[in-house]
C-alpha cells in the first residue's frame, strides 16, 4: 500500500492545555468586553488568533540561543542574521527590529509623508495603520477575484497591474513613496502571488520610478505555493524561488515570528544606501543600535536558523498540509471559507455563514465570539472592526470581505486539534439561523482598534 504523509518532525516537548465550559467562557468573554485580544491565554483551549510569534522552535534554533551574543555592539549574532538574510533574502543591508511592525515603522518613518499614495495588495492592519497614522492613503489595488470567497485560483491575492498602473499615472512619482507586495496576501485569506505577478508588479514599478516593497512575514510559504502550482518551478529548490521572488524587490519588512519560526522578531532590508541611512536614525530612536535593533543576540539567533530551516521543502510541506487538512474537514460539513485553503490559516466566510447579523454589528467579531462559547477556540477578526474608521468621515469602512481567520501555529497543534476546530465551526454554522444580533462598540482607539476593542452585545 502507499505510505501515507506524516510530519517531518517529531515532539520533544509538550504544554498542558484545558478546557472549559461554557458557563465559563460566558463569563470570561463578558470580562474581555467581547474583545478574544483581552482574553487571558488559561481562558483558551485552541488558540488560533494569530500564527505570530506561537509556532515551536526547532532543536537548533533553541541550541542557538545557547550560544547567543548580547554585545551592544558589533555582536555575532547580528552578523549570523546579517549573512542569512543575504544569502537567503538577497539583501545586503539590514536593520533587526523586535518584529514587523517595528520596521513599518522605521520604513515609514523615513519615507511617509502626509498626502503620500502607497498602493498594495490588501495591506494589513499595521501596514495599513502606519500608512494612516502619517496622514498618507493605502490604495488597494488587488484582483476583484480575491473578493469571491468560492472561486477557487491558484494565486488569489495578487496584484492586479491595470489597477496599480492606474494608481501610477494618477499620481505624481514624488508623491507614492514605494508600492507594497504582501506575500502571501494575510488580508486576503492567505494567498499566495505568483512569480510571474512579483515579477511584472516589480517591471512596473521600476518603469514609473517606484520602490518595491515586499512584505515577506510569509514569503516562504508563497514561495511553496509556487514550487507546487507554477509552471516552470517544481523542480525548483524553496531557496531558489526564495530568492528569485525577492531579487524582485528593493525593499522588505519582516515579521520573523512567522516564516522565521521564532517568538520575537523582525528586519528591514534593502539594497539602497541612502535609504539605509535616512531608516537608521529612526532605528536608533525608536529600536535600539543598528546591530541589536530591539533583538537579544541569542533571538537573533534563532532568526537565522529559521530562516534556514523554514525555507525546506518537508517543513513547509508539513505546515501548509496542515491548513489544507483543516479546510478539507470543513469541506465535509458544507462550512464556507476562502477557497482554496490558504497558506497559514483557513478564512471563515462570515457572511455567509450569518446571514442575519447586520453589518453594523460586526459579523465577523460576532463569528468568533460565537466560535469561542462553542469550544473555546479563538480566531481573529478580519472585517470591519479590523478596517476601522475612514479618516476623513470617521465613519465604519465596511470592506468586501467579513473574514474569520483561524491562524495555525507552526508545529504546535495536531490533527486532532483541528478535527475539534471543524467540528466547533459545523456545530456554530448548524445554529447559524438562531444568531440574529451581533455587537456595538463601547470604546476604542482611532488607529489599529481592533486589538483594544470594547463591545457589548446589541439591543
Amino acid at each position: 500500500m502507499e505510505i501515507p504523509f506524516s510530519e517531518a518532525y517529531r515532539i520533544k516537548m509538550v504544554e498542558p492545555i484545558h478546557k472549559s465550559t461554557r458557563e465559563q467562557r460566558e463569563q470570561w468573554i463578558k470580562q474581555a468586553h467581547y474583545n478574544l485580544f483581552s482574553l487571558k491565554s488559561s481562558q483558551v483551549f485552541i488558540d488560533v488568533l494569530t500564527d505570530s510569534g506561537t509556532g515551536a522552535m526547532s532543536d537548533r534554533q533553541w541550541s542557538g540561543m545557547m550560544l547567543g551574543d548580547e554585545s551592544y555592539a558589533g555582536a555575532s549574532s547580528f552578523q549570523n542574521l546579517k549573512d542569512a538574510v543575504e544569502k537567503i533574502c538577497t539583501f545586503p543591508l539590514v536593520i533587526p527590529t523586535h518584529q514587523g511592525r517595528a520596521a513599518e515603522n522605521v520604513l515609514y518613518s523615513a519615507t511617509l509623508k502626509e498626502g503620500d499614495i502607497v498602493p498594495g495588495n490588501s495591506h494589513f492592519d499595521t501596514t495599513k495603520g502606519h500608512i494612516e497614522f502619517r496622514k498618507a492613503v493605502a490604495v488597494d489595488c488587488t484582483i476583484d477575484a480575491a473578493s469571491n470567497t468560492e472561486l477557487e485560483l491558484p494565486f488569489k491575492g495578487e496584484m492586479d497591474l491595470n489597477k496599480l498602473e492606474d494608481c501610477f499615472k494618477k499620481y505624481p512619482k514624488e508623491q507614492i513613496p514605494m508600492c507594497v507586495l504582501t506575500v502571501t496576501n494575510n488580508t486576503a485569506g492567505g494567498q499566495p502571488v505568483s512569480m510571474k505577478n512579483v515579477r511584472e508588479t516589480s517591471e512596473l514599478c521600476h518603469k514609473y520610478g517606484i520602490p518595491l516593497q515586499i512584505d515577506g512575514a510569509r514569503f516562504a510559504e508563497n514561495a511553496y505555493f509556487i514550487k507546487m502550482r507554477e509552471e516552470g518551478y517544481a523542480d525548483k529548490s524553496i531557496k531558489e524561488i526564495v530568492r528569485e521572488m525577492l531579487s524582485y524587490a528593493d525593499i522588505m519588512t519582516m515579521s520573523s515570528k512567522k516564516d522565521a519560526v521564532v517568538n520575537m522578531g523582525g528586519f528591514l532590508a534593502m539594497r539602497d544606501e541612502e535609504l539605509y541611512h535616512k531608516c537608521s536614525m529612526y532605528a536608533v530612536m525608536n529600536e535600539g543600535f543598528l546591530t541589536y535593533g530591539g533583538m537579544n543576540g541569542r533571538d537573533m539567533n534563532a532568526l537565522a536558523i529559521g530562516l534556514d530551516e523554514n525555507t525546506e521543502f518537508d517543513m513547509l510541506d508539513t505546515r501548509i498540509r496542515q491548513v489544507a487538512y483543516l479546510g478539507s474537514k470543513l469541506d465535509e460539513y458544507g462550512v464556507p471559507y476562502q477557497r482554496p485553503a490558504g497558506g497559514h490559516a483557513i478564512f471563515l466566510d462570515a457572511k455567509k455563514i450569518l446571514t442575519h447579523v447586520p453589518k453594523e454589528q460586526f459579523i465577523a467579531q460576532t463569528l468568533g465570539i460565537e466560535l469561542y462559547l462553542e469550544a473555546g477556540i479563538r480566531g481573529v477578526e478580519i472585517g470591519s472592526i479590523l478596517a476601522d474608521r475612514d479618516p476623513k468621515t470617521g465613519e465604519n469602512r465596511y470592506p468586501k470581505l467579513e473574514l474569520l481567520r483561524l491562524a495555525i501555529p507552526r508545529r504546535t497543534y495536531t490533527n486532532n486539534h483541528m478535527d475539534v476546530i471543524a467540528a466547533a465551526c459545523k456545530n456554530v454554522y448548524d445554529r447559524r439561523e438562531s444568531i440574529t444580533r451581533g455587537y456595538v462598540i463601547t470604546r476604542e482607539l482611532p488607529v489599529l482598534r481592533h486589538f483594544t476593542v470594547e463591545l457589548e452585545p446589541a439591543k
